[in-house]
């Protein structure tokens, strides 16, 4: 089990996690939904790149973590963040 970085945004009507090593995401209604999500990906990413030699894997980009927290901000006037640590 390995340790990975999230970024939670509230949009509107679900929450959005985004890992920060590899830039997979996961959605749900609630936060521990959209972190679940994300585990579940993560498992799956990291199963595929153990056996596929043709996979990238990068960490997420400052300019891809602004686009990511500010793509909608025009549209909306409050948006709630959260930084977490999970387990996956």
């Amino acid at each position: 089990m390995d340790f990975y970085t999230v970024v939670l945004k509230q949009s509107v009507g679900y929450w959005v996690a985004l890992c920060l090593e590899n830039g997979i995401v996961g959605q749900g209604t609630i936060q521990e939904d959209a972190i679940s999500k994300l585990k579940e990906a993560i498992e799956s990413f990291e199963n595929l790149y153990e056996s596929e030699s043709n996979i990238y894997k990068s960490p997420v980009s400052i300019d891809e973590l602004h686009e990511f927290l500010f793509i909608e901000e025009q549209e909306q006037n409050s948006e709630i963040y959260e930084l977490r640590k999970v387990y996956a």
